[in-house]
């Protein structure tokens, strides 16, 4: 079982940018977004931290 649930979500990311492929980039994009506001707040706080 635990060997079928990670080829199960691998198969869905698949299917899902096969078949609905804006949708698919708009999710990566949001997510990099949030990351990137994550590193953005996490240098903002290390650089408050020496000035």
């Amino acid at each position: 079982m635990k060997k079928l649930i990670p080829w199960a979500a691998l198969a869905f990311v698949v299917f899902f940018i096969a078949y609905r492929p804006s949708e698919a980039a708009s999710i990566v994009s949001t997510i990099l977004s949030g990351i990137g506001d994550v590193g953005q707040g996490f240098g903002d706080f290390v650089s408050s931290l020496f000035d």
